[in-house]
Parts: structure tokens; sequence; C-alpha cells
């Protein structure tokens, strides 16, 4: 069945491409399509660009579950949620529908580096939040046929922390939480949805973002120490670093 764009968000498209389908060399992978447009959020008069990652089938996949991603900071250059494409391709090759969100425009203000970051930083992630709720409920509009009830936030670095607000904010809307690397939003403390997080080499995480070992246990939290970069967990990885993130992303995925 082909995917029909034109019915998609109908009150809230402002542009849409379509990209050539991505064939995908392992046999029990579906091949991948990628379709991206520009939704408009107008009680907050915003441009949400999204791109959508979902398996090129004619067979419906019962109970297919929906993942959003959330690219880490790029200094509101753009683009940057095509930037995880390794990551994002192979999820709809396994049967997600897969979205990424576009976070920072060109012309936002620029994500503060001094003071109190997990203060001065917070609108910025509440923005992110706003974005996730609003590109899901647009969702549900067009596609209600997607199991909603599974939904899966994954972040990295400051999109992790958007995601992590998120869950804090909506708990009864998310399944699971996989953060990389997430730095200064603390993460929720509850087996409900589940959380897990993907932790660098390099890069601490400020006090009291992490769980400790006792609230792992009690709320049974994974807190995976990794030996690959920050700046590693995109694109720029090696194909060892992406395979280890895909790895363990699709591990949780799995778990019940």
């Amino acid at each position: 069945m082909k995917y029909n764009l034109s019915a998609l968000i109908p009150f809230s498209l402002l542009m849409m491409n379509c990209s050539i389908q991505k064939k995908n060399t392992e046999s029990n992978d579906y091949e991948v399509k990628m379709d991206t447009l520009t939704l408009f959020d107008s009680s907050r008069n915003r441009k949400i660009p999204v791109a959508f990652y979902y398996p090129k089938t004619n067979k419906k996949i019962s109970n297919q579950e929906v993942i959003i991603f959330n690219h880490g900071y790029g200094f509101n250059k753009g683009g940057d949620y095509f930037v995880y494409s390794y990551l994002t391709e192979k999820l709809a090759s396994k049967g997600y529908f897969t979205v990424s969100i576009q976070h920072e425009l060109t012309t936002d203000s620029l994500l503060p580096t001094e003071g109190n970051l997990q203060i001065v930083r917070r609108p910025f992630w509440q923005n992110g939040s706003d974005h996730i709720l609003f590109v899901l409920n647009e969702l549900k509009k067009t596609k209600p046929e997607l199991d909603y009830k599974h939904l899966t936030l994954i972040g990295h670095s400051n999109g992790g922390d958007m995601a992590a607000l998120f869950v804090n904010q909506h708990p009864n809307l998310v399944y699971k939480l996989i953060t990389m690397d997430n730095r200064r939003m603390f993460l929720p403390r509850t087996s409900v949805p589940k959380v897990y997080t993907l932790r660098s080499n390099d890069y601490p995480a400020d006090e009291g973002v992490l769980p400790n070992e006792e609230e792992q246990r009690k709320y049974q939290m994974t807190v995976q120490p990794t030996l690959i970069n920050h700046g590693h967990m995109d694109n720029k990885g090696t194909d060892k670093e992406k395979k280890t993130l895909t790895n363990f992303v699709l591990k949780y995925l799995s778990e019940q």
C-alpha cells in the first residue's frame, strides 16, 4: 500500500518532500522509506520539521509501535533530525514507525552555555517537550492504527533532556524512554515508563540526573556505560560504535 502523504496532517502541513526508498541488506529486515514534511503548530506559531522512517511493505503490521527520536543540539544550523539515520533507518527496518523531529530552527535563540544550565536551558527543553506532544497528537489523528500504548522516546544529549522532561510531564503517554547521554535533565525515577540510558566515556552527567544504584534496583532502571564519545553517537560514529548503540536500543525495545 502506498503511503499517502496528501492525507497526512492536512491542516498542519506546510511542506512535503519524498525521499527515495532505501533497501536493507539484512534478509529479515524491511525495506525502508523516508518522508519529510513540516508541521505548523498554530497555537505557538511554530514550524516543526519532521522525518518519517517506516517499513515499505504491502502487508499491514499489526500493533505497529511508534518511536519518536530527538536529536542532540546542532547550534540551530538545521538538518539535525537526519544525522542519526543509522539508527532511525534500522528501527524502521525492524518494523517501527519512527519519527525524527527537528527541534531547533535557524531563527531560534542559541542554547545558553553559561549559568545554571539546568535552569537556563529548561525553557528550551520545554519547547522540545511541546514539539513532541504536538507531533504525537497530530500523528494520532492521521495514523490512528498505530500502537500508541507502546510509545518509545529516544533522545541524544540535549534531545535526551527534552525527552526526559516530556516523560516527567506526561508519564502516561510513554511506554519506554531511552536516552543517549543526556546530561542535564534528571531522569524520571519510575518503573513505568521503563527508563534506559546509554552513557558516553567522556562527558559526565550533572549531579542528580542519573539514578543511584539503589534507585536503579528499585525502579529497574538501566544505566549502561559505553566506550563511545558523546559526539560519536550520531552518524559520525564508527561502524562499530553505531552497531553497539543500535544493538543496545534494539535490546531495550524487545524487553517486556
